[in-house]
């Protein structure tokens, strides 16, 4: 009996009579996937939500000196909590774990939307994060479990709308609210939508039983590697604004981030069950796809951070309707994503679409490297639609293959390590595009002798934008569309390491596709017989 005969719900696997007609079964997929895209779109939703009330919320609860840790506290707490709720789901059993993170991100969002003050804010923030960390890895582990990796093609443009509604809609909702309801609705906002999921959830997902002895979880592994992220990401977060590079804080952390690391893969070679098994990064396609799925996540929210401020500044678009900036990028993803999650379900092929999107992903870069003050917006559209296109073939089918070159059993901890790469990668992203970026602003206006405008920060809103004087703006325009420049170009000779990664993956039938061939141990271990559905 097929994995997706025994995930989708309605009867037990085990039952005598057949489970229902596949156009049934199909239908309750669906159902369930809905309520998985609800879950996705509350956790993409959020950040995007809440940075556009942020300067409401500074001027409500003051506290502006500690304004970054309201999303650094987030960040934080995600990323170092998405890992152990991978292995959390694999141990426990996936549907209860995934419901707990719900029940958490939503407290935290009752919680931050109670706030006082900006420290019970960032407090509160960090409760939401560790609910976050959860969300995304539970329902591609879900995912996994539910459809086969053949048939998981469907479901990617659904996947990829979701994603450009959250990135279009959530600055547009979250001025709106803001606006009109006051800033805690925001976060309040949460709740309607995660009571729909939990609900939906609760109802409609049967998945299979863990059955077995529970072995002890692997605390002092899942303690350095917590110690080791976060190390990471306040490096990637500080250096270059809080602090200098070279400051003994960033050398420090380095330093704890690098020994807490190495500690980890130490204690992982000898815990009954490790966080993240290392045996999976032995299949040659996991650890090609978390390379580029790390390049994708560098590539893409440095995309996301400087394409807006390089239109506002530079082509004067209005910031208030900042998503839609982004609008050819994210049609050209969805859409490509749609074609080629249908293709890889019709042939079973797929080794050709990250190869593609890696090297559309570097054109588009180059082309957006290109951007001067002279460049139209349909010219920048036209770019922006090529490196959409070549992260359409990355985005999911960088999770697919992963997915399918592990066994059923590690298949949460697979879903949170290619998250987690791709999480890190954002976070060197921005860290070191935004570096360049800065630094080239600063260097062009003090050429142009237009310094004092950027003394503060490299990046001026609107309304500063607008009281420069004309020779001011016309420097700050250009040293914005230089800094563009090299920053696009510095995320398009990164990315050439991603088309290398993936011209070396291996064509391994994906399951569900018909008896799975085993000519290499590059070949995914087979299932172990999964439990009776419940």
């Amino acid at each position: 009996m097929s994995d997706l005969k025994k995930a989708a719900g309605g009867k037990a696997a085990g039952a005598d009579r057949p489970t229902g007609k596949p156009e049934t079964q199909q239908r309750s997929v669906r159902v369930v996937m809905l309520a998985l895209m609800i879950t996705m779109l509350l956790a993409m939703l959020d950040n995007l939500i809440v940075g556009t009330a942020m300067p409401t919320i500074v001027g409500d609860l003051g506290g502006l000196e500690h304004l970054s840790w309201v999303v650094t506290a987030y960040t934080l707490a995600t990323a170092a909590s998405t890992p152990i709720w991978g292995k959390l789901g694999d141990m426990y059993g996936r549907k209860g774990i995934f419901l707990t993170s719900i029940v958490i991100f939503l407290i935290g969002s009752v919680l931050s939307g109670m706030a006082q003050d900006m420290g019970q804010l960032i407090g509160f923030r960090a409760v939401q994060g560790l609910g976050a960390g959860g969300l995304m890895v539970g329902v591609m582990a879900i995912i996994g479990d539910l459809v086969p990796p053949r048939e998981r093609g469907k479901y990617q443009g659904m996947m990829a709308g979701v994603m450009a509604i959250a990135m279009i809609g959530g600055p547009l909702v979250g001025g709106t609210i803001t606006d009109h309801l006051g800033w805690r609705w925001s976060f309040y906002i949460n709740l309607p939508l995660g009571a729909v999921a939990l609900a939906m959830v609760t109802v409609v997902l049967h998945l299979p039983k863990r059955t077995g002895a529970k072995s002890k979880v692997d605390y002092l592994g899942a303690g350095l590697l917590t110690l080791g992220i976060t190390a990471i990401v306040l490096v990637t977060t500080w250096g270059g604004t809080e602090y200098d590079w070279n400051s003994a804080v960033i050398m420090e952390l380095t330093a704890i981030g690098v020994a807490s690391l190495v500690g980890f893969l130490f204690v992982e070679t000898k815990a009954t069950e490790p966080i993240i098994p290392l045996h999976i990064f032995r299949n040659r396609n996991f650890t090609l796809m978390s390379v580029v799925g790390f390049m994708a996540g560098f590539v893409m929210f440095g995309a996301v951070l400087f394409l807006p401020l390089y239109q506002q500044s530079v082509q004067g678009a209005s910031a208030t309707n900042s998503g839609l900036l982004l609008l050819p990028m994210l049609l050209a993803m969805m859409v490509v994503s749609l074609i080629a999650g249908r293709v890889t379900t019709s042939t079973g092929k797929y080794k050709i679409f990250p190869v593609v999107g890696s090297v559309l992903m570097v054109a588009g870069l180059f082309l957006l490297s290109r951007m001067d003050v002279d460049t139209t917006r349909f010219t920048s559209g036209v770019y922006m639609a090529v490196l959409g296109a070549g992260m359409g073939f990355l985005m999911q089918i960088t999770m697919l293959v992963a997915q399918n070159s592990v066994e059923m059993k590690d298949m949460g901890v697979a879903s949170s390590a290619t998250t987690l790469f791709r999480t890190l990668g954002s976070s060197f992203g921005v860290a070191i595009m935004g570096a360049l970026f800065t630094g080239r602003v600063q260097d062009e206006m003090v050429a142009r002798g237009g310094g004092a405008a950027t003394a503060g920060s490299a990046q001026l809103d609107a309304a500063s934008l607008a009281k420069l004087s004309a020779p001011a703006r016309e420097a700050y325009q250009f040293a914005v569309s230089s800094g563009t420049h090299i920053a696009f170009l510095v995320g398009a000779s990164v990315g050439l390491i991603a088309v290398i990664a993936s011209v070396f993956v291996k064509e391994v039938p994906l399951r569900g596709a018909g008896p799975e061939a085993k000519s290499s141990d590059d070949a995914p271990a087979s299932a172990a017989k999964q439990p009776e559905a419940v």
